[in-house]
């Protein structure tokens, strides 16, 4: 092995061309050239912008002016440079697979509250997977009114494969995912805890990757966010601007997280946890935002979060606007219980800390974008008033397009390698380039005021 300061020349059988040369870049040298090219992204932005906040200093005090073109461009565009970077940058492990003899024994948790229509599909799912070794799959009815726990039972009496084992554990009466993942916790046998939704589909070999992923990564890895995908994209318009969220934004932002050793949620519909990391933090806390809560108790503890992109599920999104709002007002407010129950996560030397510093500022950024980028747009479009909103912003289209033609390139490299081709779906990204954070702006707010305020707390939906 040969080292040259952040750079490494080694041979591993980890990796997928067993005897090939493998160049290897330190996450702590990507970072540093990532954070030189958002400082001279953000000292250019502020050379241009000057004119703008002169401008607006005409109109209201200069302390505002700045204020608001902060929230307007500064910030998310060095969010966009950190991105941007982080994808040039990023090259993706592309893991050995383990000989089969050497797959560990799993136990996955399905929490299931009143999922008569989809608990089946999952279970069978699961079952199709061939896993390389023992299976404990338990499945937590957490106190259902429907027939979850008999569909579940007809699933488990039907199973004839001798490797996977099927628990139903039923609840008298309904505690929330977090409770009803502690109970199922508390029964599995092995080392290895998976998270899966009830009414998600399981792609092929997705199990198989996501425990591989673990068990090629450091030692210090105490979770890994497997890849979710949209499953019921085609219904409507609003799954259509959900699937480019999840295909585009969450996975691509997973993915640059991870480069940098430290995602930010291990998501509760699809994860893979060491047990003993899950003990350690003491399972998942009764909260609003129970995936992210625990997954910053890791990176309180120092454990790395890693994220497996071939490791895919189709899950099912909200398909009316009032759950679709309920969903994210919830997430919203599972980042404020984060921050409130891990504060030491943004001082916490890491390399993504970056990240935890830009969620710091979504409030902020949500505000100025619902109360003064809007009514700037509407004020440009019909009363020709381009304080707010002018030719500098119409400069941010282009960029935005760039920044989504990378981030479609590199999606697109994961799908080919899996087998997966991406539906044509362009109605459904200009709408989602256009108005998705419009539509979902409001309900993130209501979350974070809702914390904020400590309202009482009501699960609405995943």
């Amino acid at each position: 092995m040969k080292i040259f300061n952040s750079f490494k020349v080694f041979y591993d059988d980890k990796w997928t061309n067993k005897g090939d040369a493998v160049i290897y870049v330190a996450p702590k040298f990507k970072m540093v050239v990532s954070i030189l090219f958002v400082f001279l992204w953000l000292v250019t932005s502020v050379y241009i912008a000057f004119p703008w906040i002169a401008d607006l200093g005409k109109y209201m005090p200069v302390f505002f002016a700045w204020f608001i073109v902060t929230g307007l461009a500064f910030i998310p565009g060095m969010a966009n440079a950190l991105i941007v970077s982080g994808l040039v940058l990023d090259k993706r492990p592309i893991f050995r697979l383990h000989a089969k003899s050497k797959f560990p024994p799993v136990s996955l948790l399905i929490a299931a509250y009143n999922e008569e229509k989809d608990i089946a599909t999952t279970l069978r799912s699961v079952l199709s997977q061939n896993y390389p070794s023992v299976l404990e799959v338990i499945v937590i009815d957490d106190g259902s009114k429907d027939k979850t726990a008999l569909v579940a039972a007809k699933v488990i009496s039907d199973n004839k494969d001798a490797n996977v084992k099927i628990i139903l554990k039923s609840l008298t009466r309904n505690t929330g995912k977090a409770m009803a993942l502690n109970e199922g916790l508390k029964l599995a046998s092995y080392d290895y805890i998976i998270t899966l939704d009830a009414d998600s589909y399981l792609y092929e070999n997705s199990l198989r990757n996501l425990v591989n992923y673990m068990l090629c990564s450091t030692p210090d890895t105490g979770a890994v966010a497997g890849s979710v995908l949209v499953r019921n994209s085609r219904n409507n318009w609003l799954t259509k601007l959900q699937e480019w969220d999840y295909f585009h934004g969450i996975s691509v932002v997973k993915r640059i997280q991870s480069l940098y050793q430290g995602t930010l949620v291990a998501q509760g519909s699809y994860s893979i946890f060491k047990k003993s990391v899950l003990q350690e933090c003491g399972g998942w806390t009764d909260t609003m935002g129970e995936d992210i809560v625990l997954t910053w108790g890791l990176h309180s503890k120092a454990y790395k979060v890693r994220y497996a992109e071939n490791a895919i599920v189709f899950t099912n999104v909200p398909e009316t606007y009032k759950n679709f709002f309920r969903q994210r007002k919830r997430w919203a407010r599972g980042l404020i219980e984060a921050f409130i129950q891990h504060p030491g996560v943004i001082v916490k030397p890491h390399l993504n800390v970056p990240f935890i510093w830009y969620n710091l500022t979504f409030p902020y950024l949500d505000f100025i974008y619902l109360f003064v980028f809007i009514p700037g747009v509407i004020a440009a479009l019909v009363f020709r008033n381009y304080l707010l909103v002018g030719l500098m912003t119409l400069l941010l289209l282009p960029l935005a397009l760039l920044i989504n033609g990378i981030m479609y390139y590199k999606q697109r490299q994961v799908f080919n390698r899996m087998g997966l081709t991406i539906r044509q779906n362009l109605l459904g990204f200009l709408l989602y380039m256009i108005g998705y954070q419009l539509i979902m702006t409001p309900a993130s707010l209501a979350g974070y005021a809702s914390e904020m305020l400590r309202l009482k707390k009501s699960w609405g939906t995943k």
